[in-house]
């Protein structure tokens, strides 16, 4: 995936909406990154990397606000735009060097790396820790091994085993939150609920560690934490002023035991005010009972719960056949998002669940985007929601909420536009 070259262009920015550039919770210990660029696209592409990363990201557009911020706040890496002009560049590097600076140094250009070369040679000081030119456009793999190689971030889930029975019973069972993109508009459509355990020894291990031979009971019983999670996190962006649905997973079966009506029954404003919920339903098992799943879709639509089925692709000419798809999204599975850019017979497969899902008037997402092209190539085929590593990671409560509150506040202190918006479009 190539890092976007011109925040105007369509589908060449990573449609980063609500969730940009915003320091990440955890305090003085917090890994820290300064971004330098004055490319906004630029700046917040590498912010939202370290942000999915557990990483604070603070960013600035030219180099006399990085200096003024050497000294307020310890930074472990910097990435600096070296633009045709290399002044700024050079009198940042040299301010790094003065001020001793502890962390790595990430030149980065389109230039060309004899441009980055001359500033190591002009600024560089033998004490800073230069890292490889960093050539543009870039990857976002390239990024992430970045902050791999320098261990910053969050730790890498454990490989451990333990069973739901004991996470449950343990209450060591959390949910983080993934970001939903609106990719036409750019901004924030919902989260997504990811269970997790947060094992006292172990520390936090992902669900295939302990769903793998769990009982129909346990999961049950996971499935009704979701569901009461997803409720009350939608009182948390409430009042945040963030007002997006809330998705779960659950397999069909186990939804079909949840009295979800009498656990969402006082637990939410009325249905007409309350964003709602979303259920993900793999399109495996909905394949097995289409018009039992359509069935189920229009009774949960009472209660402001929808569903959609989740992984779609595979199944499609199944899912064409049916009478009907009462369901709110279709979510194309991420085997199939993956390289849909650079592979016909991928993109084919989306074309057709998008037109399917706008056919029965439901939403299309494209999930797992790792790459500028991916987003590009579903937003031409009019794709309407997207979520994955290039858009945002699962993240704790506390992470999803501070970024809310630093993005709020940013716009808020935004100068007030020269034309208003509306002129724009008159």
């Amino acid at each position: 995936m190539t890092t976007p070259q011109d925040a105007t262009a369509p589908g060449t920015t990573a449609p980063t909406g609500e969730v940009v550039a915003v320091p990440a919770a955890g305090g003085d210990k917090t890994p820290c990154c300064f971004v330098v660029d004055e490319d906004s696209s630029i700046r917040h592409f590498i912010s939202l990397i370290m942000q999915g990363a557990g990483i604070d990201s603070e960013e600035f557009a030219e180099g006399d606000s990085l200096r003024a911020a050497i000294g307020r706040r310890k930074a472990d890496i910097i990435f600096i735009n070296v633009p045709l002009d290399i002044s700024d560049a050079v009198e940042s590097v040299r301010a790094l060097g003065r001020a001793n600076f502890a962390g790595a140094v990430q030149l980065m250009s389109g230039r060309g790396t004899a441009v980055i070369e001359n500033v190591k040679t002009s600024g560089g000081s033998p004490r800073l820790r230069m890292l490889n030119p960093l050539k543009k456009p870039f990857e976002c793999a390239t990024i992430q091994k970045i902050v791999q190689e320098l261990g910053l971030g969050m730790p890498a889930p454990v490989a451990a085993r333990i069973l739901l029975d004991d996470a449950l019973a343990g209450n060591w069972v959390e949910f983080w939150y993934q970001p939903r993109i609106d990719l036409k508009r750019r901004w924030l459509i919902g989260i997504e609920s990811f269970a997790r355990a947060r094992h006292p020894q172990h520390g936090v291990i992902l669900p295939n560690a302990f769903m793998p031979g769990a009982r129909d009971s346990s999961i049950l019983a996971l499935a009704e934490r979701a569901a009461l999670d997803a409720v009350r996190m939608s009182a948390v962006l409430g009042k945040l002023g963030v007002k997006v649905r809330v998705s779960v997973n659950m397999p069909l079966e186990i939804l079909a035991q949840l009295p979800l009506e009498e656990l969402l029954a006082g637990r939410h404003p009325d249905p007409a005010a309350w964003p709602g919920l979303t259920v993900d339903l793999k399109e495996k098992s909905v394949l097995r009972d289409v018009p039992g799943a359509a069935a189920l879709a229009k009774t949960c639509e009472a209660f402001n719960v929808r569903l959609a089925i989740d992984g779609c692709g595979h199944g499609f000419n199944v899912l064409a056949r049916a009478e009907s798809l009462p369901f709110f999204e279709l979510k194309i599975d991420p085997s199939i998002v993956r390289d849909c850019a650079s592979d016909g017979d991928k993109r084919a497969i989306c074309k057709n669940v998008i037109e399917l899902a706008h056919q029965n008037g439901a939403m299309a997402a494209g999930v797992g985007f790792e790459k500028a092209s991916e987003v590009a190539t579903l937003v031409g085929l009019r794709c309407d929601f997207g979520q994955g590593y290039l858009l945002g990671q699962p993240m704790p409560e506390v992470r999803l909420t501070s970024l809310l509150r630093q993005r709020a506040a940013e716009r808020r202190n935004a100068p007030a536009p020269l034309v208003q918006p509306a002129a724009l479009t008159a």
